[in-house]
């Protein structure tokens, strides 16, 4: 007969106090992952028990309400659609500490209930429980010279899944979800990030910048220190691949051998209100497991500040391109977000990237066209798309209206408008395929000396402005649902 060895199960508590429910989670998590741990190790060292299975489960927190909450309606999130039970699974509260406080009070304020923290039924894989602690390490299946999942929780897919951001999540129990991501969807994520960026999910900023050229990473360097040499800015430190963190401007970065698949630099604040940026490099692919993981921080917006082919003959290389529509055909959502789904503009992101375009080039009003376009952006999956019969995409993308087209600008708004994260676009036009100026390599080094530094100081500017903005005005009813989760 198999046994079940856990760490017991603590009592019910409920909370009216925020702060006092997080430290609840903390406590709660810490002890599940630690018991894990402690276990892990010492099944590697002794070999694995007899007949006993090791499992602990993550923390929940949990809401009854039997009454539709009197909020402010100029509120997206903050509140459950209407009266039942609602819960969720947490993970790393830590990490999470600020949001969670700031959600769980906005829920306890809005309906005047308090929430319930417990232990969920969803267990703890081992994977995840362990990677907080360097020296842990999970063997591959076989080499540990037992069966792990005879023993331990594994990653499960019936919980690691995004029903909940898609609409397609089904109640168990009549228990609606609180949050987007379930506790496992989330730490998928953080492992995932940890790989591909090669820094840790800590270091991630609340606005993130994307881009397809690896020439901004020495600009983004360049004005981070800068930054760290003036103690006004808010900066404290910057953080580049591989987890090497400055406080002065003047410390050396060691070089790394070998650059992740994303390379990611943060320029931090104590309050998290930094700015993260990410090298997506070239396609939609990249684009969308970018944007699928980094969603788990809740970041309060995430900008596009690439590159892109100038589709209309009055452009010029070096010109701007602010995204107001998207042409999809990207193919990588096209199973999770549908290609008939409208992906609006958000005035508050539109607003600042025109006003940091403005600021930069010392254009304004009616000189600022000269510049800059608004308009559709297409994004294609086929880097070559030139290369195809004319009368194929280029009809289509003159039908659309576009004025510029890329490989991961639509991609990026697309998951943004899914995952509930606001979005916004920025393009530079870097060649002119269908006019005879292609990306060739002479004009492609004058074009990137003279306008990457330029792109990415607008995209600065327009991140700093919405720092600035409160939460409600900036995260838009526009990506709600009709019956949406009460956590950003």
């Amino acid at each position: 007969m198999i046994t079940t060895k856990h760490p017991g199960h603590p009592p019910t508590e409920t909370f009216n106090d925020a702060t006092e429910a997080v430290d609840r989670l903390e406590l709660l998590y810490n002890q599940a992952t630690g018991f894990i741990c402690d276990e892990f190790t010492r099944a590697m060292a002794d070999g694995a028990p007899d007949n006993q299975r090791i499992r602990a489960y993550y923390p929940e927190i949990r809401i009854t309400t039997s009454s539709f909450a009197q909020v402010d309606s100029r509120l997206s999130f903050g509140h459950v659609s209407a009266p039942g039970t609602y819960a969720t699974t947490v993970t790393r509260p830590d990490l999470f500490r600020n949001y969670l406080i700031q959600q769980i009070n906005l829920l306890i304020r809005n309906h005047g209930q308090p929430v319930t923290i417990d232990v969920s039924d969803t267990p703890i894989p081992v994977h995840f429980a362990v990677a907080s602690r360097p020296e842990l390490t999970v063997p591959q299946d076989g080499a540990a010279g037992f069966t792990l999942r005879d023993v331990f929780d594994v990653p499960d897919l019936s919980t690691t899944n995004d029903d909940i951001v898609n609409g397609t999540y089904q109640p168990a129990n009549g228990t609606g979800p609180l949050a987007l991501f379930t506790a496992q969807r989330i730490d998928y994520s953080l492992a995932r990030l940890s790989h591909y960026t090669a820094t840790s999910a800590e270091h991630f900023q609340n606005h993130v910048l994307f881009t397809n050229y690896q020439f901004y990473v020495a600009e983004f360097e360049a004005y981070a220190r800068s930054q760290l040499a003036d103690p006004g800015t808010g900066y404290t430190s910057f953080v580049s691949t591989g987890d090497h963190e400055i406080t002065d401007h003047t410390t050396p970065i060691p070089a790394v051998g070998k650059l992740p698949q994303m390379p990611t630099y943060h320029l931090k604040r104590p309050d998290g209100g930094g700015i993260t940026l990410v090298n997506i490099g070239v396609g939609p692919s990249n684009a969308k497991t970018a944007t699928d993981h980094i969603a788990v921080l809740r970041p309060h917006a995430w900008l596009m500040v690439g590159h892109c082919a100038g589709l209309r003959n009055t452009q010029a290389l070096g010109d701007f391109v602010l995204a107001h529509g998207y042409l999809r055909e990207d193919h990588v959502l096209d199973d999770d977000l549908p290609v008939w789904t409208p992906i609006p503009a958000l005035a508050e992101i539109q607003v600042a990237l025109e006003e940091a375009v403005a600021e930069i080039t010392e254009y304004e009003g009616f000189d600022l066209k000269r510049i800059m376009r608004t308009g559709t952006v297409a994004t294609i999956d086929n880097r070559n798309w030139e290369l195809r019969d004319q009368s194929g995409p280029v009809q289509r993308l003159s039908q659309s209206r576009a004025v510029a087209l890329d490989m991961e600008s639509a991609t990026i708004a697309a998951n943004g408008y899914r995952f509930r994260v606001p979005y916004g676009t920025l393009l530079c036009v870097s060649d002119k395929p269908l006019h005879g100026e292609l990306k060739l390599p002479g004009m492609a080094s004058d074009f990137y000396q003279t306008q990457v530094a330029r792109h990415l100081q607008i995209g600065i500017r327009a991140m700093e402005r919405l720092r600035g903005m409160p939460l409600e005005r900036l995260h838009s009813r526009k990506l709600r649902s009709f019956d949406e989760t009460a956590f950003l």
